[in-house]
């Protein structure tokens, strides 16, 4: 693709990374075949390509986005699924996170909007305040049936529509926060083999404590000593996608800081992560600290150190198995298979322990979670999770496996079939207790 900035532009070390990204872009479209959203709604303008082309538009010309522009910015999952497909190697996730903070600090948006989006930001890194909120909204759940089931527009929202987007995402079961989510450290079972950290994450405390929970119990059976550093926490996604670049590098600093003090101490081996979104952010601390010259170095050493739980126990391997031969359907989250290409390691460890496990058909698209969309598109959102149910459901499993527990809530929330964490069929598989999802 041409470009046309200024010197003076490419000065910016931002900008010359996003001008690098736009000139791999050679207009192939491969991308528009596997964009959720193209699929949806068949508008080149809801494609990568189409939003491309805005970004650079917006990019270029300095300027603030039109509100037509900011429309179809916001309608992106960052699903990444045209990131795997491009034959280019264009990195879209990049670009549109450079689009996104561009958005935020060049356009008003309306007042609803900007305080929906605040309220977000605000509560998502924020477990005990997260906790309150969903508290408050299991007491004002009832009425939202009361509030608008669909939007004028088919993808933006209205206020109301949103709220009751909101509403209808509080759990019905919510549980105090759990005990292992204090900073502390799980002794191995036996003679240590590694020793790592692991990330506390923030929604997840709240809205899936037992995946952490499973996690502890499934490290440590297999010789793993588990740290949960004081000072770690949310790993900056939830602002970072709404815009908030710099409070998405203040939420990694506070990361990167807390487990480098425990590397200087006693070293870690690996900084594990079981919520995929997370890890996705967490292994591109690099890039999104490149340009801070005291803590680009730290940030790389966080990044390359970072994995996801199924990564690391595929290298230590599951001992003691009890074979539990149920049939598994296997969502691949976005964010695991295109963010962090990690694929066929959670499916060859749900093998290893005895599960028949089954391929989602249209397994590339995303199931409509996508963190914040799920309020602020609801029903591009609704859409899509109809269309992965369906897709999971004609498998006819026993139960449905994920590796993000936003996919794990939302896809449970259109379906009558259990949905739980890789880790807890692991753990169940290796000692541990049966997954509550599974009666």
């Amino acid at each position: 693709m041409q470009t046309n900035f200024s010197l003076t532009q490419l000065a910016d070390p931002l900008v010359a990374r996003s001008e690098h990204i736009l000139r791999k872009c050679v207009h192939c479209g491969f991308c528009t075949a596997t964009c959720p959203t193209f699929v949806l709604l068949g508008d080149e303008r809801d494609s990568p390509r189409g939003r491309i082309y805005f970004i650079k538009a917006m990019l270029e010309g300095e300027r603030a986005p039109m509100a037509s522009e900011v429309k179809h910015v916001d309608r992106c999952l960052s699903c990444l699924s045209c990131m795997t497909t491009c034959p280019s190697g264009v990195n879209y996730m990049h670009l549109v996170d450079h689009g996104r903070e561009h958005i935020e600090r060049q356009f008003k948006r309306p007042l609803a909007d900007r305080l929906m989006r605040g309220l977000l930001a605000w509560l998502m890194p924020r477990p005990n305040a997260f906790r309150w909120a969903m508290v408050l909204g299991r007491l004002a759940k009832p009425l939202a049936a009361l509030l608008p089931s669909s939007s004028a527009d088919p993808g933006g929202a209205t206020f109301l529509r949103r709220l009751r987007a909101m509403l209808e995402a509080v759990p019905d079961r919510l549980t105090g926060p759990s005990p292992v989510d204090r900073p502390q450290t799980f002794a191995a079972a036996g003679l240590r083999r590694k020793r790592v950290a692991l990330m506390p994450g923030c929604g997840q405390q709240v809205l899936a404590p037992e995946v952490n929970e499973a996690t502890v119990r499934l490290l440590t059976r297999h010789d793993i000593e588990l740290v949960n550093v004081a000072g770690s926490g949310c790993c900056g996604s939830s602002v970072l996608h709404v815009g908030r670049a710099d409070e998405a590098m203040a939420l990694a600093r506070r990361n990167i800081a807390a487990w480098m003090r425990e590397i200087d101490a006693a070293g870690l081996d690996a900084i594990v992560v079981n919520a995929s979104g997370c890890g996705t952010t967490v292994k591109d601390y690099g890039h999104l600290l490149a340009d801070d010259p005291v803590w680009r170095e730290r940030a790389e050493q966080v990044a390359r150190l970072a994995k996801d739980v199924s990564e690391v126990m595929l290298e230590v391997g599951l001992a003691n198995v009890t074979p539990r031969p149920l049939a598994v359907a296997y969502h691949s989250a976005c964010s695991m298979q295109h963010g962090q290409k990690v694929i066929d390691q959670p499916k060859q460890l749900l093998q290893d322990a005895g599960f028949v496990v089954k391929d989602v058909p249209e397994g590339h698209l995303c199931c409509g979670w996508a963190g914040t969309y799920q309020v602020l598109q609801p029903d591009l959102s609704q859409r899509l999770r109809a269309r992965k149910v369906a897709n999971i459901e004609s498998l006819r499993p026993d139960v449905v496996a994920a590796g993000n527990f936003g996919c794990i809530g939302n896809i449970a929330a259109g379906t009558g079939l259990p949905v739980v964490h890789t880790v807890e069929l692991l753990d169940w598989a290796t000692g541990g207790p049966r997954p509550a999802a599974l009666g």
